[in-house]
This record gives structure tokens, sequence and C-alpha cells, in this order.
């Protein structure tokens, strides 16, 4: 800890670059993501063939798909959008799997409802479905942000920035003391955003707390009485 005191300057600079790799991934993945899985969600061998393309593309181990980005898209190998296109692949593969299960938590009756109020299906989709299919759908955007802010890390063995940089700099220079400062503030961060994602969906869907809330005793006593 005291090594992450004192230099915590170098933290912050390292916490600020690992925090553009992992969340811009996050919202490219949800671009693709929520259009397709929309789409996919009305078929199901569509469906199927893109589900399994996705899970696919999420076994290519991180490290190695660091090192074939640069020679695919052409880029240096110690450009910093390597990473954020390795990342964006694995965000798009875990959120086309999210997004039509989020979509397919929403009830029937309200689908129903909404063709019957003459929806156009882009209308219901826009307006009706994804909006409520919010609890479930920011769930899996918690996953895949924790699990793109621990993937970053692996980018520091190729040389690209982040707190992973504390890793490979304190095993090079046989000290421990910045390792675990690595390690705590990687778990910092991570539990930080999930629980920003998990607040900020509390606030976008506040109808999932409706059923929770406790009635005042009064009204209780009425209600028996």
């Amino acid at each position: 800890m005291k090594w992450l005191v004192d230099n915590f300057d170098v933290v912050l600079g390292l916490a600020k670059t690992h925090l553009y790799l992992s969340l811009v991934p996050v919202l490219i993945g949800l671009v693709v993501a929520i259009p397709v899985g929309t789409v996919i969600r009305r078929s199901s061998w569509i469906r199927k063939i893109t589900l399994t393309v996705a899970s696919v593309a999420f076994t290519i181990p991180s490290l190695a798909l660091f090192v074939a980005v640069p020679a695919i898209v052409g880029l240096p190998v110690l450009d910093p959008l390597n990473v954020v296109i390795a990342l964006a692949v694995y965000s798009s593969a875990l959120l086309i799997r999210a997004v039509p299960e989020a979509l397919d938590s929403v009830p029937f009756a309200v689908v129903d409802s909404a063709e019957a109020m003459g929806y156009s299906p882009l209308r219901r989709a826009v307006a009706v479905e994804l909006p409520l299919s919010l609890p479930v759908l920011i769930a899996g955007i918690r996953v895949v942000a924790v699990t793109n802010i621990s993937l970053v890390s692996v980018g520091s063995v190729i040389g690209i920035g982040g707190l992973g940089q504390l890793f490979t700099q304190g095993y090079q220079r046989d000290y421990p003391d910045q390792i675990v400062a690595g390690i705590i503030s990687i778990v910092f961060l991570a539990l930080v955003f999930d629980a920003a994602l998990y607040l900020l969906g509390r606030w976008l869907t506040p109808w999932t707390r409706l059923g929770t809330t406790k009635k005042p005793r009064s009204s209780n006593k009425k209600a028996a009485a």
C-alpha cells in the first residue's frame, strides 16, 4: 500500500488509460449488439448461428488476439487501438448473447399490447421492448465491463498501457509492492464501475422497485379493518 500511496499520480494516470481501453469497447459492443441482437431474436436458426459464432469468438485467447489484430488491421503493434479492437470483439460476442436474452424477459402480454396498438416492429423494439429489458441488459453490461477491466491488463504483456504495466514493471524489477498495487487498483476500479452501473440500472428502471416497497403500517391496518 505504501508504494501505491507514494506513486498515486502514476497510478491515476495509468487508471485513466485503463478505463479508456476498457470502456470504449463496451460502447462499441453495444452499438453492434443491440441491432444485431434485436434482429436475430425473431429467427431461431439465425439466432443459433450468430450465438455460435459469438461463442467461438469469445474463446479466442486474449493474448493471441492482441498479437493478431495488428497483422489483420495494419496498425503498429504498440497502438492502443489494437486492445480496443480486440476487446470490442469480446464485448460484442458477450452482448450479442445478452441482448436477445434481455428482450426475451419482456412479458408477451406487453408485446401483444404494443402490436394491438399498431406499433411497427422498429417502434415496438425502441419504445417498448428495449426499455423494459434494461434490468437484464444492464446485468450483462456489468459482466462485460468488469471482464474488460480485467482483460486490459493482458495488453501490458505486449507493451500497451494501463494498470497492467504495474505487473510487468514490478516483475522486471522483482518488486512485489508494485505488483500488489496493480492488483488493488484493478480490483478497486472493477468494483467502482460495477457499483456505478448497478446504481445507473436502478435509476433507469424505477419500476423494478415498486414491488419491493413496504406499505406504511397505517395503510396495512386500514386494509385489515
